[in-house]
């Protein structure tokens, strides 16, 4: 008996150090994401697109980026699926095209269809990862429990914005309803999401005109932030700038650098590798460090460089020393701009801003950009160390922001629109690997946000090409590098956020939009666009070859009219016709409903060929 006994120790002694071997072959892995940042921020990205280190509109830094894409391979022609932060987010923790996958915008959605698959932190899980998240996600998953749709999370360990501000370790947040202010009980309780600012002294300014209102103690906070700070606020001719106004273009921070909300999320970071099978603080809360015996898939989401746009004193202050060359909103774009593209450029018009207003959004932008820089160097140093001193394998992937972001480049500010600005997001892969990702290699074939998930995993060790992750729209990179992988002639996605549905198509030479359906009720009217007429989609066509800044709409030029045929019809049969589906989840939070809507009418339009 005890003979046996021995074999059977000895054999799960074996089993148990053959797990063990077969996890350290497994790298560590960390997904860097940035928020609304435009490529041109980046050197690298510049010199690689440009053959100019800064960008057309002037000075830019970002050392600890340039260093990874020489360390690592940079695939410079990456596009975003969505040009909103949450369906942009969902693609790329999906795997899946918003066609595909249902989520078009920001909406609240459940895992609980017959469309819904494995999301990335998930499938990690399951192939035997620790995985944890830090800062923002952005992505608005419920599961339905007992009728009711309740928050789902996606990560083991979520360390997210909401405990920063509840801890108070951050210079800007939001709270719901706070009932005291510096200490001082309010006379009326606030019902509402109230905007706040921490100074360096641990004073609270919440910007609430209720809150002034209400409280007459309170009198005066907001303009007393708005000036200690320097705030400029979105405004428009018909929302003339006041102290309440909503979105902050520039400004100063109220805590010095390494104190704010992404200061934080790198320190808090370090601290989850500095603990080591212990747990440690994030101010009064507790959590796990690093369980040594599993792999770790750690993601950090950035909130820089979105609003409110407030790069520390230091920063902004070197960068006020330059002088930009702004872009411009002249008539004949205008004349020839699509009416879905006008509306959103009216929402968020600032062509009509100052000078000196415009210089000081575009300066504190950049400055927030390089701020951010120096937080991307100090996570993937301190990452790259604790993996080359456990001896384990490790990989980095940094994506250059959700999306991009106008610095009134087509007269407005924000995203939502297919333009290169907003759309194209650069993606370097570092890794320890030098055969899959070979320092200072440059792809500069297409890649796209749905990419991440397969190349995270095929990095794991998942077969990506078997029947199991089917349901994964993109390639792993390592193959694009390797030459394994087809060659795109072009990129797609979907935004239905402030434009309503509008859909787009990219070739080397050429980009081209077209609204989808005039309303974004879903399951209704999902082949509107066959039968419309061609001035009903509303389209625009770029030769970027000679436009590269997309001004001269050419879709109804009849010079390019067969090119403007050719991609539309393309574009409609993949995003409209080849196993698109929509889904009634509800509306808000309570998102139960399961209802799948298919369109199928063009199978296998997808194939990556275009020839114009």
């Amino acid at each position: 008996m005890n003979k046996v006994y021995s074999i059977l120790l000895a054999f799960v002694a074996l089993f148990t150090i053959g797990k063990s071997a077969i996890a350290q072959q497994q790298p560590n892995i960390l997904w860097v994401l940035t928020d609304d940042h435009r490529y041109d921020a980046i050197r690298a990205f510049n010199k690689m697109l440009t053959g100019n280190e800064m960008s057309k509109l002037g000075y830019v830094e970002s050392p600890n980026t340039d260093r990874l894409t020489k360390e690592g391979t940079t695939f410079i022609n990456t596009y975003c699926q969505a040009t909103g932060c949450a369906p942009s987010r969902a693609s790329m923790h999906y795997g899946r095209y918003p066609f595909r996958s249902g989520v078009y915008q920001f909406e609240y959605h459940n895992n609980n269809t017959e469309n819904s698959y494995p999301h990335l932190p998930e499938a990690m899980e399951k192939l035997g990862y620790q995985t944890v998240h830090f800062g923002k996600l952005g992505i608005r998953l419920r599961t339905i429990k007992n009728g009711k749709a309740e928050k789902a999370n996606m990560y083991q360990t979520d360390i997210d914005s909401r405990i920063l501000a509840d801890e108070g370790l951050t210079a800007w947040g939001k709270k719901w309803g706070p009932k005291e202010v510096n200490g001082q009980k309010l006379k009326e309780q606030i019902k509402t999401s109230v905007e706040y600012f921490i100074d360096e002294d641990g004073k609270y300014y919440y910007i609430s005109e209720e809150l002034e209102k209400e409280n007459p103690q309170f009198a005066g906070m907001a303009q007393e932030a708005y000036d200690k700070y320097d705030f400029m606020r979105k405004h428009s001719p018909d929302h003339p700038e006041t102290v309440f106004s909503p979105g902050i273009l520039a400004g100063v921070s109220s805590r010095p650098a390494g104190k704010t909300r992404d200061g934080y999320y790198a320190s808090i970071f370090i601290d989850f590798l500095n603990n080591q099978n212990e747990n440690f603080q994030v101010g009064t809360k507790t959590y796990k460090g690093v369980d040594t015996s599993k792999p770790m898939f750690c993601h950090i989401g950035f909130d820089f460089p979105h609003t409110p746009v407030l790069p520390p004193a230091d920063y902004r202050a070197r960068f006020q020393k330059h002088t930009y060359k702004v872009p411009e909103l002249d008539d004949a774009e205008w004349k020839k701009m699509p009416e879905q593209l006008k509306k959103q450029v009216k929402k968020s018009y600032s062509n009509d801003f100052s000078e000196e207003e415009k210089q000081k959004m575009i300066q504190d932008y950049y400055a927030f950009c390089a701020y951010g820089d120096a937080l991307v160097g100090e996570s993937v140093d301190a990452f790259v160390a604790y993996s080359e001193k456990m001896k384990q394998e490790w990989m980095v992937v940094f994506v250059c922001g959700d999306h991009g972001w106008k610095l009134n480049d087509h007269g407005a500010v924000s995203k939502f629109t297919p333009w290169d600005v907003d759309s194209h997001n650069p993606i370097v892969v570092v890794s320890s690997d030098k055969k899959a990702f070979p320092a200072g290699k440059v792809v500069r074939d297409f890649t796209e946000f749905v990419d991440i998930a397969p190349t995270i995993l095929g990095a794991a060790g998942a077969k990506v090409n078997t029947k199991e992750y089917a349901y994964l729209d993109g390639m792993d990179m390592a193959k694009v590098v390797s030459k394994e992988a087809p060659v795109r002639d072009y990129i797609v996605g979907e935004s239905h956020h402030v434009t309503g549905p509008r859909a787009y198509i990219r070739t080397k030479d050429y980009c081209f939009s077209m609204q989808t359906r005039p309303n974004t009720k879903r399951g209704v009217n999902m082949e509107w666009a066959l039968n419309a007429s061609y001035k009903d989609l509303d389209p625009a066509l770029y030769y970027t070859k000679n436009d590269p800044d997309e001004k001269n709409n050419l879709a109804f030029d009849k010079e390019y009219e067969k090119v403007a045929k050719k991609m539309k019809e393309k574009l409609i049969n993949i995003v409209l016709g080849d196993n698109r589906a929509e889904v009634n989840w509800g509306k808000g939070s309570n998102a139960i409903g399961t209802e799948v809507f298919k369109s199928n009418f063009a199978p296998g339009a997808h194939d990556y060929k275009l020839k114009l």
